[in-house]
């Protein structure tokens, strides 16, 4: 894990587990592979919040342009 404090902090959900954390963006990766691989035998379960997810990928098309027309 890093110790840089400007690092945004991610928030991470894992419903079989009910458990809901905060990780710093540069470790989220690896903290989420490490979650699934070593309490759900590598499948996965555990993931960033689905909300912001999907708000970073609505932001993403709207830069490519891709929901010009809509």
């Amino acid at each position: 894990m890093t110790d840089d404090s400007d690092d945004p902090l991610v928030p991470i959900v894992c419903d079989d587990c009910g458990t809901r954390s905060r990780i710093p963006l540069s470790d989220v990766a690896d903290a989420v592979a490490r979650h699934n691989e070593t309490r759900h035998d590598g499948e996965e379960v555990a993931a960033v919040d689905p909300a912001l997810a999907d708000r970073i990928a609505d932001m993403a098309a709207a830069d490519l342009g891709l929901l010009d027309g809509e």
